[in-house]
C-alpha cells in the first residue's frame, strides 16, 4: 500500500491538492491521506475541508505532497508545521509539491542544490533557500517531484503516477478522467499571455510581493 499524504495549512489553494488528489485516488494500491497540523477543518477558497488527520499522528508516508497558496508565507514561519514536514520528508520515498508548496520544501531545507518548479510569480524566491528555480511545468530532481502553478498539479500527478505504477496505468487514469486540456486562451504562462493581461496580473501580485518576499528572506536567514 502506497501511503500518499497531502499536508495542508490555512490559506492553501484548494486546486493545488484536489487536482492531484483526484488522480492519486484512482491509483491502484494507493491510500491518500489529507492532514494538517491541528487536524481541524480548513476553509480555503470558500470551501471547508473537514475530516483531516493530524500530521503528528501519521507515522510515515511514501509520498509527501505540499500544495501551495497564499498561506505559504505563514506556513513557512509555523515551527510546528515545518517540523512535521521535515519529519515526514525524512522517511518518504518521494518528496513533492505543487505551486508555491516548493517554497515550503525549500524552507525546510529539502531543496538545497536541487532544481524545482514553482508558480511563475514566486519562482525566483526558491533561490533564497539554495534551490535552483526551474521554469518547467513538472520538474524531477532525484526523489523530488515539483509541479508549477496550480493546474500543473495534474501533470505532476500523472508524472508521479507513472513512476509509482507504470505509464500505462497513468494513461488509463488520464483517460478515465478525460484529462485532455484544450484551453480557450493561451494566457496560462507569462510568456504567452497578452501584455495587458500580464501587466494587470503582475500589478495584483505586486501588492503581496513585498510581504511574501520579506517573510521568505526572514525564514531563509534562519535556515
Amino acid at each position: 500500500m502506497t501511503q500518499i499524504v497531502f499536508a495542508l495549512y490555512p490559506g492553501v489553494t484548494q486546486l493545488d491538492f484536489t487536482g492531484p488528489h483526484q488522480f492519486f485516488c484512482r491509483l491502484p494500491g494507493a491510500k491518500v491521506r489529507v492532514a494538517c497540523e491541528s487536524g481541524e477543518p480548513i476553509v480555503t477558497d470558500g470551501l471547508t475541508f473537514a475530516g483531516l488527520e493530524r500530521l503528528a499522528d501519521i507515522e510515515h508516508c511514501d509520498v509527501l505532497c505540499v500544495p501551495g497558496g497564499f498561506g505559504t508565507t505563514e506556513a513557512m514561519q509555523n515551527a510546528a508545521f515545518m517540523a512535521q514536514i521535515k519529519r515526514l520528508a525524512a522517511g518518504a520515498k518521494y518528496v513533492t509539491s505543487v505551486c508555491t508548496g516548493s517554497l515550503i520544501l525549500a524552507a525546510a531545507g529539502l531543496l538545497t542544490g536541487r532544481r524545482a518548479a514553482c508558480h511563475w510569480a514566486w519562482r525566483d524566491q526558491l533561490s533564497l533557500f539554495g534551490a535552483i528555480p526551474d521554469p518547467a511545468r513538472v520538474v524531477r530532481d532525484g526523489n523530488i517531484f515539483t509541479g508549477g502553478g496550480v493546474t500543473a498539479g495534474i501533470d505532476f500527478a500523472l508524472t508521479l503516477a507513472a513512476e509509482l505504477a507504470s505509464e500505462e496505468i497513468a494513461q488509463g487514469i488520464q483517460l478515465g478522467l478525460e484529462y485532455a486540456p484544450a484551453p480557450p486562451f493561451q494566457s496560462g504562462r507569462p510568456e504567452t499571455a497578452p501584455p495587458e493581461v500580464l501587466a494587470r496580473i503582475n500589478a495584483i501580485f505586486a501588492q503581496a510581493m513585498p510581504e511574501r518576499r520579506a517573510a521568505a528572506e526572514k525564514v531563509a536567514a534562519r535556515v
